[in-house]
């Protein structure tokens, strides 16, 4: 309708524009044809085009260009009435005609748009917002926010010089400099990030300084990545531990393993977790009859199963799932006797230290406590073989985790002089690449938001190895015949060359994503290290020896250590007294034993420089 009635309106305005107002009538009354010609095409032509059709609020470019055709349309309608009736009209009234035909089309629609857009606003609050950035992302999405109900883009902001002072759909481009006045002049509360192609510790950096401003942020990926015409791509690419380390993994198969692990009944605690993981598969290679997967992670254990079963391999090797903890005693016997255990590998525990710096009594009853219901209840089952999996923390522990895995190995120790079937050993190591533990996937994490990378102390260095290092040698280590006798248990502790600064460890990891790492000399750089001091507990430098002095074995990898434990009345007093302090929930008491039985643990760190518990 609305089409219908502009046709002779746009008419009727030509002849006033082209002839004089006394002429103007006479010549309307002689054209009388041609006003039902553009009266007629107009009717036919609007619907036929799906001009009606078109929302408001997305007439635009396609609007526009089908609007065209329908001035056209009438156009050449009202030349042909013309033509065949003659009434006067020169050839430029009829140009006259499309264009003030068209122009008023468009201009009522964008008319009636903003007042069908004043009518849903009544009574709404706007949102003033800026857009941050003025390329093609922001500027299609000014474009999407044009005819929105309750949010207003007020201003472009943008760091290229070239934009600034331009107009991008109606609206300015200021520098980043000018965001405050924009904030305050306009009362903006949220700011659009629409910077999909800059590097991510540039946009991180922005999202900072926005956010200590006190605004809202939003950032948004490009259209192109939307409709999948570009990949998201993540621009971490996965460690190589070979780069960080330095040196070659190994991986290599031994008789000694072979004969221990090949057609045997394995156990393996804590297999969901990292290092049990790794070590399920590659026992895999051994072809073991039965692999027991013990975890008290319900989606853990149901991940790992999962896998294992699933791979071509594992083909005639019997998986058995079993949810549960090394804590219940009932459990733990009623599984080795109904499977037949023959190899035990305990890598279950608390591991994390500041959680297990929280909460001692958790992780003293599963560390502690746990591996002894464990070790007694292999020793009544007749399991041969149990291989604990301790930790570097263990020496001179400064934590309790530390100090629990200690007691652990007391509990190993005190276990093998006990048996003369079982043969009870330990194997200790430091940090694994890309362990839940591990500091990489944190540093991943913290690279992939842009930063700042969080380091506890400058000086700070650990020993490192892959997961997949470590589980094989693991596996070596409890393959390998050297028991001493019936009275003392083996500790074996795996090579792990030079520690590592964990500074440097940072550095490599920012340039291998690509990125520069931002410091004093280079304030220019993409992602900042950042000292937040040690944790409760934390020491500077890990050891793996507690004495000097180590034994080699037939592998080049592992060393044995002679390191004696508590007595077996020691062992029974800790162990008495930690029960009581579990059972009244008094962590104060439980830090008591800890620091009667762990060498170092309560001490003064004096390399550290600060106390070696914190009381919680």
């Amino acid at each position: 309708m609305l089409d219908t009635v502009l046709a002779p309106l746009s008419l009727l305005a030509s002849y006033y524009l082209m002839y004089s107002v006394h002429v103007a009538p006479t010549m309307v009354v002689a054209g009388a044809y041609g006003f039902l010609a553009v009266t007629l095409f107009s009717l036919v032509g609007s619907p036929l085009l799906g001009i009606p059709m078109i929302k408001l609020k997305s007439y635009e470019a396609i609007g526009a260009i089908k609007t065209g055709i329908l001035g056209l349309f009438a156009a050449s309608g009202l030349w042909l009435a013309k033509e065949i009736v003659g009434f006067p009209l020169p050839p430029a009234g009829v140009l006259l005609f499309l264009l003030i035909f068209v122009l008023s089309m468009v201009v009522t629609r964008f008319a009636l748009l903003n007042l069908l857009l004043a009518v849903h606003r009544q009574g709404q609050v706007r949102r003033n917002v800026v857009i941050y950035g003025a390329g093609n992302t922001g500027t299609m999405l000014a474009s999407a926010l044009k005819s929105h109900e309750s949010i207003h883009v007020v201003a472009f902001v943008d760091d290229s010089p070239s934009m600034h002072g331009m107009t991008l759909v109606g609206h300015k481009v200021y520098p980043a400099q000018q965001l405050e006045r924009i904030v305050s002049r306009y009362d903006v509360e949220r700011v659009l990030l629409a910077m999909p192609s800059a590097p991510l510790p540039r946009q991180a950096a922005i999202v900072r300084d926005l956010v200590s401003r006190g605004l809202d942020v939003h950032a948004l990926p490009s259209f192109a990545q939307l409709v999948g015409t570009e990949v998201i791509l993540d621009t971490l690419a996965p460690v190589a531990p070979g780069v960080f380390l330095g040196r070659d993994p190994v991986n290599d198969l031994r008789p000694e393993a072979s004969d221990a692990y090949g057609g045997k009944c394995i156990l393996i605690t804590g297999a969901g977790g990292s290092v049990g993981s790794e070590l399920c598969r590659q026992l895999l290679r051994y072809k073991p009859k039965t692999i027991v997967l013990f975890d008290v992670s319900e989606i853990a254990l149901y991940t790992i199963e999962r896998e294992l079963a699933g791979r071509a391999d594992a083909a005639e090797i019997n998986f058995i799932p079993i949810l549960g903890t090394v804590t219940e005693a009932r459990q733990v016997r009623a599984l080795l006797a109904e499977h037949a255990v023959d190899v035990i590998f305990h890598a279950a525990a608390y591991k994390h230290v500041p959680l297990v710096e929280s909460n001692p009594i958790a992780g003293l009853v599963n560390n502690v406590l746990g591996t002894r219901t464990l070790a007694e209840a292999a020793l009544e089952e007749g399991v041969k073989r149990f291989i604990l999996i301790s930790t570097d923390k263990a020496v001179r522990p400064t934590n309790v985790m530390g100090a629990s895995k200690r007691m652990a190995e007391f509990v190993v120790q005190d276990m093998a002089r006990r048996s003369n079937s079982t043969d009870f050993s330990i194997v200790r190591f430091g940090n694994v690449l890309g362990s839940s533990g591990s500091v990489v996937p944190l540093f991943r994490e913290q690279i992939k938001r842009g930063g700042p990378v969080t380091l506890t102390h400058e000086d700070v260095t650990r020993y490192f190895m892959t997961i997949a290092e470590a589980a094989n040698l693991v596996l070596i280590a409890g393959g390998l015949s050297m028991s001493r006798g019936p009275h003392e248990g083996d500790l074996f502790v795996l090579d792990m060359a030079q520690p590592i600064k964990i500074r440097d460890l940072a550095e490599r990891m920012i340039k291998a994503a690509g990125y520069s790492v931002k410091s004093a000399a280079n304030p220019d750089g993409d992602i900042e290290v950042v000292v937040i001091g040690l944790r409760p507990g934390e020491k500077l430098h890990e050891e793996l020896l507690i004495k000097p002095g180590m034994l080699t074995t037939p592998h080049e990898k592992i060393l044995r250590v002679q390191e004696h434990g508590l007595t077996s009345v020691e062992m029974s007093s800790a162990l008495r007294e930690l029960r009581n302090a579990v059972a009244v929930g008094n962590a104060a008491a439980a830090r008591a034993v800890l620091e009667t039985y762990v060498e170092g643990f309560g001490a003064l760190d004096t390399e550290n420089g600060r106390s070696a518990t914190v009381v919680a």
